[in-house]
C-alpha cells in the first residue's frame, strides 16, 4: 500500500491544527510552524508516523489480532465504521461505555443478550407474546445494537486500538492503557503524543483528514490479513504434499 503522497496529505487538511493557545507543548516536535495563531503539523513527521503504525498494524493483523477502531466524533463515525467492517474489525462508533474493555465480561453478557433477542424474533420464539412485549424486546435490540453491534463477533479482548482524536476518546483510551493493549492514534496539536505507542499527528476533526489517515492503515491491516490468508493455504498445501 502507497502512503498518501505529500500533496494528497495537503489537499486533506492534515496539516491543520488547533489554535496557538490550545496547543500541547509535547507536539513540539510534529508542528513545523504557526500561521496566522493556528499551529501547522509537519506533514513530513506525519508521514513518517503513519509509515510506522501502518507497518505495525500490518503485523498485528497477519498474525491473526484484532485492531479495534474507535471514533464517536460525528464526522468519524461513518468513515471508521465502513473502514472497520471492509477488515472484519471491531469498533465502536456510539457512546463508549465504562469498562467496556476492563469489564468485558460483563459486555459479553449484553452482546449475548442482544443475540437471544435475534435468535427468537426469527426463530419465532416470540409468536406468544404481546404486540407490546415484542416492541419492547425490539427497541431493546435496537439499543443494544447502536452501542454494541460493532463488537458483536468479538470473543475476547482486541490486542490493539486505534483512535480518532485521543483526547475526546480518553475514556478508550485510559482502558487501553491499564490492559497493556497496543495504542494507535491520531493527534492533534492540542494531544499529548505520548499517551499513545504510535502517534499520528493529524488533523483530528476534518472528515477528509480522517479519512484519508483511515484509508492507509485500513489497507495495510488488509495487506497483513491478506498474507495471513495465503500463509494458511501454503501450509495447506505443504500437509496434503
Amino acid at each position: 500500500m502507497d502512503k498518501p503522497t505529500y500533496n494528497e496529505l495537503l489537499d486533506a487538511g492534515v496539516h491543520f491544527g488547533h489554535l496557538k493557545r490550545k496547543w500541547n507543548p509535547k507536539m513540539q516536535p510534529y508542528i513545523f510552524m504557526e500561521r496566522k495563531g493556528i499551529h501547522i503539523i509537519d506533514l513530513n513527521r506525519t508521514s513518517e508516523c503513519l509509515e510506522r503504525a501502518g507497518r505495525a498494524m500490518k503485523q498485528l493483523a497477519k498474525s491473526g489480532r484484532k485492531i479495534m477502531f474507535v471514533a464517536t466524533k460525528k464526522q468519524s463515525k461513518d468513515i471508521i465504521q465502513s473502514a472497520a467492517n471492509s477488515v472484519g474489525m471491531p469498533y465502536v462508533t456510539e457512546r463508549w461505555l465504562g469498562g467496556m474493555m476492563t469489564n468485558f465480561s460483563t459486555i459479553r453478557r449484553s452482546v449475548k443478550k442482544m443475540n437471544n433477542i435475534d435468535r427468537m424474533l426469527a426463530d419465532g420464539t416470540l409468536t406468544s407474546v404481546t404486540k407490546k412485549e415484542r416492541l419492547t424486546l425490539t427497541r431493546e435490540r435496537d439499543k443494544l445494537e447502536k452501542v454494541l453491534g460493532g463488537i458483536a463477533g468479538l470473543n475476547r479482548l482486541p490486542h490493539a486500538v486505534f483512535l480518532v482524536d485521543i483526547m475526546h476518546e480518553h475514556l478508550a483510551l485510559a482502558e487501553a492503557q491499564r490492559l497493556g493493549l497496543k495504542t494507535f492514534g491520531m493527534v492533534d496539536t492540542n494531544s499529548d503524543p505520548n499517551l499513545v505507542d504510535f502517534p499520528i499527528p493529524a488533523n483530528d476533526d476534518a472528515s477528509k483528514s480522517i479519512r484519508i489517515i483511515t484509508k492507509y492503515v485500513t489497507e495495510c491491516i488488509r495487506e497483513g490479513l491478506e498474507e495471513r490468508r495465503k500463509s494458511k493455504e501454503e501450509v495447506e498445501s505443504s500437509a496434503k504434499a
